[in-house]
C-alpha cells in the first residue's frame, strides 16, 4: 500500500500553516488600517478655527481683491467692501475638510486640538505667521546666492 511517510506530513502541514500564518497576518494588517476612525467634520472644523486656517478665505480674498480691482477699476470701493462682506469661510472649510480626512485619522485631529490647547500649541499659532514670513525672506534669499552661484558657474565656462 501506499504509506505515507512522517517527513511528508511535516511538510504539508508547515506549507498549510505558512498559508495559515500569512492569511492571517494580512488580514490584521489591513483590517488595522481600514479600523482608522476616519476624522470628523466637527473635530476638523474645530482645529481649522483653532489654527486660524478657518480664516483662509478671508485672506485668499485680501490677496485677490487687487488684482480684482485692476480688473475692475470703475467699481467703487463700496463694491469691494459688499464682497468682501459676502466671503463665506465656511465654504472654504467645508470643502477643506475632506482633504484633512484623507490624510489624518479622529486619533491624529484629536491629538493636533490637544496640543493646540496647550501652552505649546497656542504660542504655536501665535507665532507661526512670523516664522512663515521669515522663512519666505529667507527662503528667497537663499534662492538669490544660489542664482548668482549657478550664473557665475555658467559665466566662467564660457
Amino acid at each position: 500500500p501506499d504509506c505515507i511517510k512522517p517527513e511528508q506530513i511535516t511538510n504539508q502541514g508547515n506549507h498549510t500553516m505558512k498559508k495559515l500564518l500569512s492569511l492571517c497576518l494580512a488580514t490584521l494588517l489591513f483590517s488595522s488600517a481600514a479600523l482608522a476612525e476616519q476624522a470628523s467634520p466637527e473635530s476638523i472644523k474645530a482645529l481649522m478655527i483653532k489654527t486660524g486656517a478657518g480664516n483662509m478665505a478671508t485672506q485668499m480674498m485680501g490677496q485677490m481683491v487687487p488684482a480684482l480691482k485692476q480688473m475692475a477699476p470703475n467699481a467703487p470701493d463700496a463694491f469691494w467692501d459688499k464682497i468682501m462682506a459676502e466671503v463665506d469661510s465656511n465654504e472654504v472649510i467645508d470643502m477643506t475638510v475632506p482633504i484633512y480626512q484623507k490624510y489624518l485619522s479622529q486619533e491624529d485631529i484629536n491629538a493636533l486640538n490637544e496640543f493646540y490647547n496647550s501652552p505649546a500649541g497656542q504660542k504655536m499659532i501665535q507665532v507661526q505667521p512670523k516664522i512663515m514670513r521669515e522663512s519666505i525672506t529667507v527662503g528667497q534669499q537663499w534662492g538669490q546666492q544660489v542664482a548668482k552661484k549657478v550664473m557665475a558657474e555658467y559665466e566662467a565656462q564660457r
